[in-house]
Order: C-alpha cells, then structure tokens, then sequence
C-alpha cells in the first residue's frame, strides 16, 4: 500500500482576541482517512482551531495547507492573517466540509435545496446531478422522505444528519466537526454518531471537536488533547485515554470516563 497523502497540515497556528492568546502554535497533519478527535476542557481553543482551517476565524499566523496545496496569506488591517486570494479561499474551502453545532441550514429552502445549493452554484453541476447527489446522500443518512420538507420541520438530530448529507455533497477532502452533538437532546446523539461512525468506516478524513469520549475512543486514529491553546498530548487513542503522560490529560480522562 502507498504512503498515505497528507490531506491537511496545519503549522504552528497562533490566535489570540485582543490580549487573550486563544491558539499559541498548534501544528497538526491529519493523513487521507485517518479520523482526529481533538478533546480539552472547554475554553481550549477546541472550536477556534477548527474555525482558523477555512478562515472562518483569521490566525495571527501559521500555514495551512490542504491536500498539498498551501492556502496563500498576507498579513491584514488587524495584523490578523487573510487569504491572499478570495478565489483560492473559496476553492479551499469548497474542499472542506464544516458541519456546526447548530446545523446553520437555511430555514426557508426545502433539505434538498439546501443540500444541492452549492454544489450547483460552486462546483457548478447540473441540477439534475446535484439532485441525483443529493437523494443518494439522504437515503445514506436514513431521510430521503424527508427531501421536501424544511429545516424547522425536523428534530435536531435529523437537522444534523442533513448538515452532513450537505457536507458530503461538496465531495470534500476534508471533513470537520465542530462538537455535532452538543446542540442535542441525549436521544438523538447516536442517530448523529451512527453516521459519523459509518464516515469513519468508509476512510473519510475527520477532524472531530467532540465531549463524546467513547465514540472519540472508537473511531479515532489519532487523539490530540488541548490545553490553553497548545496540545498538551497527542497520540493514538489507546495511548491518551488508557496511558497518557500527561497529567492533566490523565485527571481529564478519570473524570469524564469515572
């Protein structure tokens, strides 16, 4: 088998908000296929990492790189970092799948609409192909018959499953998730997990902010452990949940795993 391509690499990330350094040099390289949980106590710049990878949030500095090729930037107004190219960021970020906490669907266009919206104004496919896309992705994540109803219609974790679908329509490289289960109702977590779990399965590159400790254990190849803004530990999962050289890492795990 072929060395593995790195899909995405992040090097030495900085952010801070006014005085309060949020990131201080995080470097990461997840490889096509391997599914990274990133855990820490709340405030540890969990949620903010992932944001920096599309520019969602801008970094004080760092490179990005995504399936070999570097995201272009140049220092802006604020001394914050900007893409050197709006069309560069939009093709990057077209690569990059973003599911949110709370699902950010558009309440007034039907599930297929909103999945088939970007890959036809984006990726410029048909509407036919994107429709046809977008039927085999929701009978993947078990709602097809619910294609022509809208967002407000729906549980939150159906909402969910849709975020997905639509992320997986834009045929990403990169998958990230932002805590996709805190916004939801404890029954509805595993209909949510089921289907990352199954992403994980099939080989999908995953980056995975998450307080689900035993599905982080399960399906992850690499755990990064986060601490005021610098990983404290990293390693297979294994190693960080049943031996890490970190003590807090080891106090964080007894009690979240007690």
């Amino acid at each position: 088998m072929s060395e593995s391509q790195v899909a995405l690499e992040l090097v030495d990330i900085y952010k801070a908000y006014g005085k309060l350094e949020v990131l201080k040099g995080v470097s990461l390289t997840a490889k096509d296929g391997d599914v990274i949980s990133i855990l820490g106590s709340s405030g540890s710049g969990k949620s903010t990492l992932l944001r920096c990878i599309n520019l969602l949030e801008q970094p004080a500095k760092g490179e990005i790189v995504i399936g070999g090729e570097e995201l272009k930037l140049k220092p802006g107004k604020e001394g914050e970092l900007e893409a050197v190219s709006r069309r560069q960021l939009e093709h990057m970020r077209s690569r990059i799948g973003f599911v949110f906490q709370n699902f950010n669907l558009w309440p007034h266009k039907t599930i297929l609409n909103n999945i088939t919206e970007a890959p036809i104004n984006v990726l410029k496919q048909s509407k036919e192909q994107a429709t046809a896309r977008a039927e085999e992705l929701l009978k993947k994540v078990g709602l097809y018959e619910k294609r022509h109803a809208y967002p407000g219609n729906l549980s939150g974790g159906q909402q969910q499953r849709i975020a997905i679908a639509r992320a997986l329509a834009m045929d990403p490289q990169v998958l990230l998730f932002d805590e996709p289960t805190s916004a939801l109702d404890p029954e509805l977590v595993n209909e949510v997990l089921s289907v990352m779990r199954e992403l994980a399965d099939e080989g999908r590159t995953m980056l995975i902010v998450t307080h689900e400790m035993r599905f982080a254990r399960e399906v992850s190849s690499q755990v990064v452990f986060l601490h005021q803004g610098q990983i404290e530990e990293i390693g297979p999962p294994e190693q960080v949940f049943d031996n890490p050289t970190s003590q807090r890492v080891r106090d964080f795990m007894s009690s979240h795993l007690g």
